[in-house]
């Protein structure tokens, strides 16, 4: 743990961190793979029988998904029973010796294992705990299972989402549990440095995200809207309420371009650039409201225009308008782009996946902080790849007494 928060060159911001991963999925482990990218020791717990079932999602070959060398990254795996006694007693001789810990079990859980905040704080005053579920600590909801997928619906998102007239819709990722992991760094973060300036409060120093509000938080005027305006928002497919002119539109190579036209001088430079001096020089459009009175004949025109040009040229024109527009990319044209590479935002690794080592490209590091950058030092590591030394070294045990913990729980 450290005391000295001052930044020598070329040092990672959290070096001297040490972070114990409690959790599971992505929520949790997407919280603390922020803290390993900029130099925390992040020390995950894993099940003995399998481990975090992330490592078996979405994969097609190999034993270990690429989902999971991607959230594992820059951590230590550990095998534990967390209901086994003995298991349990490792578990808090680490944590006592963490700045920080973050779970992401229903409400209760850690209670009952006798791993709650007072237990936990009463081992360690000065640690910090993120405490990730779907509906929170508290409230009549608490004990309800909660993933991001219930918590983007519960939380008003997966309602706008989505075409009109078909179901509700989601964004092929998963934003309620990275939102709420980034909320609970920022908590994690904001507790640390008040106690760094010797304001803290007694007692445990919790987090306490749900996954929910970490989406409705994102959700601008949703509500006001409705009370100010009597405004229920629905499904509007790629559009944005009273945002005109935006969306996505196709290009004559088969391509698509999104464009965002919405601002009144961006407005003017778009219909500049598609040769609409008629709509550029229109007073009546200049403001948003009249803008969305006649939505449908502009993304038209904005269509018709780009339907005749390939994506290349549309995007060349409007870089030199000064309109805000970008390709709709596939993971192939990511991981060639020059920006991407210019930035280090495509990093590759080497990967076992199928007893061979292979070349893999894997998302970089955010944000960039000069002179003190995150980095990658390895992917997601192997299951109990890190027992032995993390449960010598902080926990005290012998070499016998690792062989019979790692056996508890292995069916």
């Amino acid at each position: 743990m450290t005391e000295n928060l001052h930044l020598e060159g070329n040092s990672l911001p959290l070096e001297g961190i040490r972070v114990l991963e409690l959790g599971s999925f992505i929520a949790a482990p997407f919280a603390a793979r922020l803290f390993g990218d900029f130099g925390a020791e992040v020390i995950k717990i894993e099940r003995p029988d399998g481990g975090d079932e992330l490592r078996d999602w979405r994969k097609t070959r190999g034993s270990t998904s690429m989902l999971f060398r991607t959230l594992g990254r820059n951590k230590k795996s550990v095998t534990l029973d967390l209901r086994s006694e003995t298991g349990r007693e490792a578990a808090k001789k680490i944590a006592a010796q963490c700045d920080v810990v973050i779970e992401n079990f229903r409400p209760g859980t850690l209670e009952k294992w006798g791993l709650g905040p007072e237990v936990l704080t009463d081992l360690n005053p000065d640690m910090v705990m993120v405490r990730i579920s779907g509906y929170g600590q508290t409230g009549p909801y608490r004990n309800r299972a909660g993933f991001g997928s219930s918590a983007e619906s519960f939380a008003g998102l997966r309602y706008i989402t989505g075409e009109p007239d078909r179901p509700a819709g989601r964004a092929a990722a998963s934003m309620g549990d990275t939102v709420a992991g980034l909320y609970g760094v920022i908590g994690a973060l904001m507790l640390m440095l008040q106690k760094a300036r010797g304001a803290c409060s007694a007692g445990p120093q919790v987090v306490d995200v749900a996954l929910y509000e970490g989406v409705f938080s994102l959700l601008e005027s949703l509500v006001p809207d409705y009370d100010a305006y009597g405004m229920v928002r629905k499904r509007t497919g790629g559009r944005l309420p009273g945002v005109v002119p935006t969306g996505s539109y196709p290009c004559s190579d088969g391509l698509e371009v999104v464009i965002g036209g919405n601002s009144n001088s961006v407005f003017v430079r778009l219909m500049r650039a598609m040769g609409r001096e008629d709509l550029a020089a229109d007073e009546t459009l200049r403001t948003t409201q009249a803008r969305g009175a006649r939505e449908e004949e502009l993304n038209g025109a904005i269509a018709a225009w780009t339907s005749s040009h390939p994506l290349s040229e549309v995007l060349e024109l409007l870089d030199a308008a000064g309109v805000p527009a970008g390709p709709v990319y596939d993971a192939p044209a990511i991981a060639e782009d020059e920006h991407y590479l210019a930035r280090d935002m495509i990093q590759t690794h080497e990967v076992v996946i199928e007893d061979e080592p292979e070349l893999i490209r894997f998302p970089g590091v955010v944000p960039k902080i000069p002179g003190h950058e995150g980095r990658v030092q390895w992917v997601g590591p192997e299951l109990g790849e890190h027992t032995e030394q993390v449960l010598h070294d902080l926990a005290g045990l012998t070499s016998d007494q690792i062989a019979d913990i790692t056996l508890q729980g292995v069916r």
